[in-house]
């Protein structure tokens, strides 16, 4: 593929126009050197022009397919809700697309082997949108496990505590695991370079939409993940924080501890008669703005051939992997080692 678009911009098009297709589509357009945003293509009725229009360019499609034939069309985002991710997926490979696809970029082991398999068979780049490992924080640690620095790791923890204000009739059950804390998982195993999750254990209610329990919307859970090198990681989310949107990590290993994240919008402080006060980011687009510029950059320069993406179809299917098996912990309420939801 980058024997066909050297010395041009890589033509991007955009499926899927909601709030994280929209920032998708401002990034491609103005802030990622070498690309040019083609097209947006979403079903809903002028979902996709609102979008072109604003910016300024690109056609606006209501038909996925018009996207895959298209020969300006050099690599598609995928930005629709994760139901149709796997089919996406394998329709763009099948067109010869390189694919960037946000997570989780399948629901089920079945589906993440279609889609690795038809990229594989294509040879078409496969990125996923696992934000974290661009974040400056996230790199500077993995650097120092990289460089031997931290040592061996031996605990782990990763959090994410979103703002609130979502429409629980909006959200499918299992979410938590397979939209939320599927983050933190691949955050986990980025963390813990070379060694995969054995076992899982988790638990997990509705705390902050109780009336919603009932018909299987859990908002609140912890996860202990074990690894084969011995290390344990725990994952924690809650779909509400007062203070705004949290991100955080941490690396105990044997040669010291890495602290990432604390949800401020900036470093300053501010003090007065009150005390002192922090302003908090209030979004994921806020507080992680240069790590979704950062992979789509890194998404680019796999296109065109200059690396491999960082973040593949094989990573998203081990967190996939850690996901089910948080889910299936809950209902059967013991740990569930991960070959049993492999089989």
């Amino acid at each position: 593929m980058s024997a066909v678009i050297e010395g041009r911009p890589i033509g991007l098009a955009l499926i899927g126009s909601g709030r994280m297709g929209t920032f998708h589509a401002a990034t491609l357009a103005r802030r990622i050197p070498g690309a040019r945003l083609v097209a947006v293509a979403d079903p809903a009725p002028g979902a996709a022009r609102r979008i072109t229009a604003d910016l300024g360019m690109g056609r606006d499609h209501t038909d996925p397919v018009e996207v895959f034939e298209d020969a300006e069309v050099d690599a598609v985002v995928i930005a629709a809700p994760a139901r149709f991710h796997a089919d996406l997926v394998v329709a763009a490979a099948g067109a010869g697309k390189g694919v960037f696809c946000e997570k989780p970029m399948a629901l089920s082991l079945a589906d993440a082997d279609r889609a690795i398999d038809a990229a594989r068979a294509a040879g078409v780049v496969l990125q996923v949108g696992f934000n974290r490992r661009f974040a400056p924080d996230w790199r500077a640690a993995r650097a120092l496990l990289d460089n031997g620095e931290l040592g061996t790791p031996r605990l782990l923890r990763s959090v994410t505590r979103d703002p609130g204000g979502f429409d629980p009739s909006r959200v499918p059950p299992d979410t938590i695991f397979n939209e939320t804390l599927i983050h933190d998982f691949d955050s986990l195993r980025f963390l813990n370079p070379g060694a995969e999750a054995v076992e899982v254990y988790a638990t997990a209610d509705a705390l902050v939409e109780p009336a919603w329990r009932e018909r299987g919307l859990l908002d609140t859970a912890v996860v202990v993940v074990r690894f084969a090198n011995g290390a344990t990681g725990v994952a924690e989310a809650c779909f509400e924080a007062a203070y705004g949107y949290d991100v955080r990590a941490e690396v105990f290993g044997s040669g010291g501890m890495a602290t990432m994240g604390d949800g401020r919008r900036t470093g300053m402080v501010f003090s007065d008669a009150a005390g002192r006060t922090v302003e908090t980011a209030r979004s994921d687009q806020e507080l992680l703005a240069d790590a979704y510029v950062a992979e789509l950059a890194a998404f680019v320069g796999a296109v065109r051939g200059s690396a491999p993406p960082p973040v593949g179809g094989e990573d998203a299917r081990a967190a996939l992997a850690i996901a089910l098996a948080a889910a299936e912990s809950v209902r059967a309420g013991r740990p569930v080692r991960i070959e049993e939801v492999a089989k």
